[in-house]
């Protein structure tokens, strides 16, 4: 899983910033594969025997996951983690003043938190936008306490699978955002040094009316091209109009899939200074003299 192959940046992160700042407004209108995507992610954490003291929500967009969250953890305290400013903005207008949950403005890359901090990590739909997904893992690493506990949610390559056939067909050009194979996701998960990855795929089809409301759905979302490798330029009203021919007219509809990747993993502790090394007293063995 490497992002950076040629070291260039897969996303202009003042794109990402600003379109996610002028989506606030109207996110939870359009946010239908967020809401499905955080309803099967609290859902596998149903059974599990949970008593969090700190729940970090990173990609929380408008804070309905963290309240959610903070309902469920009602001792816990929920850092509510975006980039956005005005997504935090909503997300604090639509909270309790006396909910404990509290909103952060921060790269998920560096949280501006201690190490083994955190009780459990929760990560909906934050991956795609992840730059670096290692280099977050790793930070997932240092803030999550031993046995604490990384639930995410993160879309498959098969995700918007027409949308880039559509624009292939018209002629090419980065449009959308590549998306790991699962188990890349759980090799990288584990480099990083987290332990026991457990990761399963739901497919969820979505069709438009037209390619009109499809956009202004992706738009309302944020979820617009913020490629780094995009064209400088204006798209051609021509390039634009065969690809909604081929998306409409040989799709028979405007027509999207997603491949929603859930996944976990535990917490070991912060990685040791390099040079250190440590090791559980219990795994030495005692010598006896004969």
């Amino acid at each position: 899983m490497t992002p950076h192959q040629d070291q260039q940046p897969l996303f202009d992160e003042r794109s990402v910033k600003r379109r996610f700042d002028r989506a606030a407004a109207h996110f939870e209108d359009a946010d239908f594969v967020h809401r499905h995507a955080a309803a099967g992610l609290l859902e596998r954490l149903a059974p599990m025997r949970l008593a969090p003291a700190l729940v970090l929500d990173v990609g929380a967009a408008t804070g309905s996951t963290s309240r959610e969250l903070a309902r469920r953890y009602r001792k816990a305290r929920v850092l509510c983690v975006d980039v956005s400013l005005a997504m935090l903005a909503r997300a604090r207008s639509q909270r309790s003043r006396f909910a404990r949950i509290r909103e952060i403005q921060a790269e998920p890359a560096h949280l501006p938190l201690a190490d083994g901090s955190v009780d459990l990590l929760f990560a909906n739909l934050y991956l795609p936008w992840s730059g670096d997904p290692p280099r977050f893992f790793g930070e997932v690493r240092r803030v999550l306490r031993k046995e604490g506990l990384f639930a995410f949610a993160t879309l498959g390559p098969d995700s918007l699978r027409e949308l880039r056939e559509a624009w292939d067909a018209a002629g090419g050009g980065a449009h959308v955002n590549p998306f790991p194979d699962m188990h890349d996701v759980g090799d990288a998960i584990l480099r990083a040094g987290l332990a026991d990855p457990v990761l399963d795929v739901d497919q969820l089809s979505v069709r438009w009316p037209d390619s009109g409301a499809l956009f202004r759905d992706l738009t309302a979302a944020g979820a617009r091209n913020s490629l780094a490798r995009r064209r400088a330029s204006l798209t051609g009203k021509q390039r634009f109009a065969a690809m909604r021919e081929h998306l409409e007219t040989r799709l028979a509809a405007a027509a999207a899939s997603f491949e929603i990747v859930f996944g976990h993993a535990w917490g070991t502790g912060p990685a040791p200074p390099p040079g250190e090394y440590r090791l559980d007293v219990g795994a030495i063995g005692r010598r006896v003299r004969r």
